[in-house]
């Protein structure tokens, strides 16, 4: 259940672009009814955690999920929840006695500052893995989506375990490394350029949006 959440924040939030990019031939090209983005913890308890970085987040994600719904990329929402009093916590499982302590995750909800749409799916989760004990991967097996892109919060927890089980369950990935964070700058780095690099294509914001905006030549694969 480990969710990377730490109240400590950090100074170096590792949530800069680097607009002057451009999007890599190698970048698979997306077919928009076949890709979802999923933006995973962007919950009021989460970000009220990082009030540092919490507008720098926001504000990307926000162009990020505005950009998919303009292409017809569906959207969904994870979040972390639990009813009053954890029923859902194991005694025996570790970080979930530290997010007992935190007393949150009970009665937040979405960032509005993202804007959900009506026709966009809350997923519920009791765990970081976005993907245990819910219908998400049945949801987006029913649509007949086969590629993802992950955003989240925070890198050491939903995205990094949400990343491990998608990429065995053969959803090819994108992440995109503005819309993610973590307290733990020097690991959040190391995951970009290690775990996730390997099991998934590592986007910039800037890059993000190209490849939502730029439609194939005919007949370019």
């Amino acid at each position: 259940m480990e969710t990377g959440v730490n109240s400590s924040g950090s100074g170096n939030d590792g949530i800069g672009g680097r607009p002057g990019q451009h999007v890599s031939s190698q970048i698979p090209a997306i077919i928009p009814a076949q890709t979802a983005l999923v933006v995973m913890h962007y919950q009021t308890d989460i970000l009220g955690l990082f009030p540092s970085v919490a507008p720098a987040l926001l504000a990307n994600t926000r162009k990020l999920c505005d950009a998919a719904r303009t292409r017809g990329v569906g959207v969904y929402f994870a979040n972390l929840r639990f009813s009053p009093g954890y029923p859902e916590v194991s005694p025996l499982n570790k970080n979930g006695q530290g997010i007992k302590q935190l007393g949150l995750f009970v009665d937040d909800r979405t960032a509005p500052e993202l804007g959900q749409q009506a026709n966009e799916p809350l997923i519920v989760a009791h765990r970081a893995r976005v993907f245990f004990g819910t219908d998400l991967e049945a949801r987006l097996c029913a649509q007949g989506v086969d590629s993802l892109i992950l955003v989240g919060i925070a890198s050491t927890g939903v995205v990094l375990s949400s990343v491990a089980y998608a990429s065995d369950a053969d959803f090819r990935l994108y992440t995109v490394k503005d819309c993610c964070y973590d307290p733990d700058h020097v690991v959040h780095e190391h995951l970009f350029s290690t775990a996730f690099d390997s099991r998934t294509t590592v986007l910039s914001l800037a890059d993000a949006l190209r490849l939502l905006t730029w439609t194939p030549a005919v007949g370019r694969a």
